[in-house]
């Protein structure tokens, strides 16, 4: 199992829509939205590292209005 959280910087007034397109995504097992440097905290679980980098660069990473993300990988 690969556990990992993302750091997320959106456009401006954006938060709500993203946080909705995140929770739609199977993998993403919370979502909150944050204030400081970063609008966003996306946890996701997947079964394979493999998984976990499809996840993070074809489906969050391609949602429109993100400006940065950072990746956190957890190890149990």
């Amino acid at each position: 199992m690969e556990k990992a959280y993302m750091l997320i910087s959106c456009e401006m007034g954006e938060e709500q829509s993203l946080y909705l397109q995140l929770k739609e995504i199977p993998e993403v097992k919370n979502c909150l939205i944050t204030y400081g440097n970063y609008d966003l905290v996306a946890e996701f679980i997947t079964d394979t590292s493999s998984q976990l980098n499809e996840i993070i660069t074809s489906k969050i990473r391609k949602i429109q209005k993100i400006k940065s993300t950072i990746t956190l990988r957890v190890t149990d």
